[in-house]
């Protein structure tokens, strides 16, 4: 019987059984220690919300490779670099991060395309379409909506295929994205000729496979909704989730797009959180094999490895470590031998030392100990925890339910995988990871003018700051946009901003095609179209980025500030 295929009949019953009371203190695991034992979170860990982003992936200015490593019977670290360096501050974590993803896509899932040329659509109270135009070809899809009760902008979940528990999450304050992942990418298909609309723009050859075409379509969608203007769904509080092969779709998605705030898998198994190492050590769990022979849902490229996961230069710890800061509540069911739980808490294990490092361990979630041993049924061990989640990092209320409830018959015992141990990550005079303008790392393309690291294109004679006197400026009211030439390589550079005469202020930069926005930091940035970006102020100052990607010669684009 094969576990990851959507049975319907499972949720038109709500499976009520005896459970013990839910303790929802913070119980972290301790580092080193066995999946079922844990401590109190710390007041640092404690303190740190998260935040999503505003853009799809802050690293993507990053120069890094996708490396390649020795391979590694044990968990690889998630805190040194493919050149052998640890990273020792949490701006660090941005191109570190970045690092993972390169290799999370060369040689698990496969790539995930950058932002398409044109991504149009509508959003209302029932429906989201959305409108693909990139490389010359075109592809629609669309969701279906449910609001909750109240008056909106609403915050919503995305829920791969609606199998979640879509009436808590409702009565939670959040709406319902019904998304249907096979029209992004169709399964049922041979790996030479995929199809979806996915596929129909980057090819039915494509080495993608489904799980990160899937993650794709749910970009879009929140395209979509950032381009509405927030009347009916608000544009910074999305969640994903679903189960089994849709668990596996929702934690790709929530590790491949920052502007996610809370990831919720459930029951994914092997090719969702389980770790790669551990799912052949584990009777019973699905063979890597099998995950990748029964539908294309991985890359291509991962069927070198399903026979040597010591290969890889990644295990799902780190993909778990992808989404921190950002909320992340894991459900799985240990019951089901084929599900693989042990490897899947070993995953949430090793992925929370990244949380801790970056002073986020509350943030992340995971529940394996349930009564009911039916495949992706709703629990009432996790309505508790689901609540507290949404209202924390949907709505900004309430606690993080920070607990980790793993089942003692599949506990995952980290200190055993791993030779590594966390370091404790100093802030390097950013205040989040990667965000901060005028960093003293350096490491990252995209810092501010007046960074000591800075060998920028553009700069001007007699300056040693990387800073450029070609600055380009729009002014509208009482403000004024101060552009300064970034770092810049063969297909981006960046463009740091700085804003005088206001506090609350509007700048609009027009991007001349075929150059697009790749990525921003340090302000709440939306696309009212492919070739326009609009910038706000979120709290961290008037000194904000961006990075361009380019297409030849570098045309900047300008850049108009008005005051609100």
């Amino acid at each position: 019987m094969r576990f990851h295929r959507y049975r319907p009949r499972i949720w038109a019953a709500v499976a009520f059984v005896a459970a013990a009371t839910l303790t929802t203190t913070a119980l972290l695991p301790q580092a080193g220690a066995a999946g079922s034992s844990g401590v109190r979170a710390t007041a640092r860990l404690a303190s740190t919300a998260a935040v999503a982003s505003s853009v799809e992936d802050e690293g993507a200015d990053c120069a890094v490779s996708s490396g390649q490593t020795a391979s590694n019977s044990k968990l690889p670290d998630p805190f040194t670099r493919t050149d052998g360096t640890r990273i020792s501050t949490v701006s660090d974590w941005r191109c570190r991060r970045e690092e993972i993803v390169r290799q999370a896509e060369t040689s698990v899932y496969g790539q995930k395309p950058a932002r398409p040329a044109s991504v149009t659509g509508t959003v209302s109270s029932t429906n989201i379409t959305v409108n693909v135009s990139d490389q010359g070809r075109s592809s629609s899809f669309s969701a279906s909506v449910s609001l909750p009760s109240g008056t909106g902008p609403f915050p919503a979940v995305i829920v791969y295929g609606g199998i979640a528990d879509t009436a808590t999450i409702k009565a939670s304050g959040a709406a319902v994205i019904n998304f249907d992942p096979t029209a992004v990418g169709k399964e049922g298909t041979p790996r030479t000729n995929k199809q979806g609309a996915f596929y129909s723009i980057y090819g039915a050859n494509s080495s993608t496979g489904l799980l990160m075409a899937w993650s794709w379509g749910v970009s879009r969608i929140i395209d979509v909704i950032q381009q509405s203007g927030g009347s009916i769904l608000k544009a910074d509080a999305t969640g994903v989730t679903g189960c089994s092969r849709y668990g596996k779709g929702a934690f790709v998605a929530g590790a491949f797009d920052q502007r996610i705030a809370l990831t919720m898998p459930i029951e994914s198994g092997s090719g969702g959180t389980d770790v790669f190492r551990s799912i052949p050590t584990e009777s019973g769990s699905q063979p890597l094999s099998s995950a990748y022979s029964e539908q294309p849902w991985l890359g291509d490229a991962f069927g070198s490895f399903t026979g040597n996961p010591a290969g890889l230069p990644v295990d799902t710890h780190e993909v778990v470590g992808l989404i921190a800061p950002r909320g992340a509540f894991i459900m799985e069911n240990p019951h089901v031998d084929w599900l693989g739980a042990k490897s899947g808490s070993l995953a949430a294990l090793g992925g929370a030392e990244v949380y801790k490092a970056l002073g986020a361990g509350s943030n992340i979630s995971y529940w394996s100990d349930v009564q009911d041993g039916t495949h992706c049924a709703v629990r009432p061990e996790w309505k508790a925890p689901l609540q507290a989640s949404i209202q924390k990092f949907l709505l900004n209320t309430g606690n993080a339910p920070a607990v980790f409830k793993v089942a003692p018959s599949k506990a995952g015992d980290l200190a055993s995988w791993r030779t590594w141990q966390t370091p404790t990550l100093t802030d390097g005079g950013g205040t989040s990871a990667g965000t901060s303008a005028g960093t003293s790392a350096g490491t990252s393309a995209g810092t501010s003018a007046g960074t000591s690291a800075g060998t920028s294109a553009g700069t001007s004679s007699g300056t040693s700051s990387g800073t450029s006197t070609g600055t380009t400026g729009g002014s509208g009211g009482s403000c004024t946009a101060t552009v300064t030439a970034g770092s810049q390589w063969s297909d981006r550079y960046n463009l740091s901003v700085a804003v005088t005469g206001s506090t609350n202020w509007t700048v609009t930069a027009n991007i001349p095609a075929p150059e697009k926005v790749m990525s921003t930091w340090n302000i709440t940035a939306t696309y009212p179209n492919a070739q326009q970006l609009v910038a706000k102020p979120n709290g961290n100052g008037n000194n904000w980025g961006l990075t361009i990607q380019k297409n030849g010669s570098t045309t900047w684009p300008t850049f108009t500030c008005t005051t609100n």
